[in-house]
């Protein structure tokens, strides 16, 4: 059996140098590198990825939520946030993952503290709209956010649509919504 390749990505050991107590993972799939990192460093992570002259991850492409539920593959927790940036000084992108457990039933709208980690909005002001929809769609929240509400699902809708154990179909919102027409404007 072939060894494992070790992960070259020059911003790795930088990170490591910089937070020589923290445990992080890191992963390569087709040529994208994932750092996962503890959720409680994840703001002190993306910021020295971004002022560190030695990395100058100036770019955030973008924010993504995912949903582990029922993943074939055992993860470190059920949902995943993702910063997905850019150096074009070095030309170099990364992903900045981590991973947050649920302490409370998942179908409702319950505000679990477990599913929040702290905004990025300070770092690149482009997380905003972003973030919002990571909490629109998935119910994690990011302190510090200077707008944190709904921004694709009406302000009452009853849950997060993009976690998996939300039913497909949904849970008749649509027979009660009214829709919309332009003689009704």
């Amino acid at each position: 059996m072939a060894d494992k390749p070790v992960l070259d990505h020059p911003s790795l050991p930088i990170i490591k140098e910089a937070f020589p107590g923290v445990k992080f993972m890191a992963a390569e799939f087709r040529g994208l590198t994932t750092l996962i990192c503890p959720p409680e460093r994840m703001h002190d992570v993306l910021r020295q990825l971004r002022d560190d002259p030695r990395l100058d991850y100036n770019f955030l492409t973008d924010v993504v939520g995912i949903d582990y539920l029922k993943y074939p593959v055992k993860q470190p927790g059920r949902f995943a946030v993702v910063y997905l940036i850019q150096s074009y000084k070095y030309e170099r992108r990364l992903a900045v993952k981590c991973f947050l457990d649920p302490t409370l039933d998942t179908s409702g709208i319950a505000e679990d503290p477990a599913l929040e980690i702290e905004s990025a909005c300070d770092l690149w002001p482009g997380a905003e709209w972003t973030e919002r929809e990571v909490y629109d769609m998935y119910g994690i929240r990011f302190r510090g956010h200077p707008d944190l509400r709904r921004i694709l699902m009406w302000k009452d809708f009853p849950a997060f649509p993009l976690r998996k154990d939300y039913p497909i179909t949904g849970r008749g919102e649509r027979e009660t919504y009214t829709p919309l027409t332009r003689e009704s404007r």
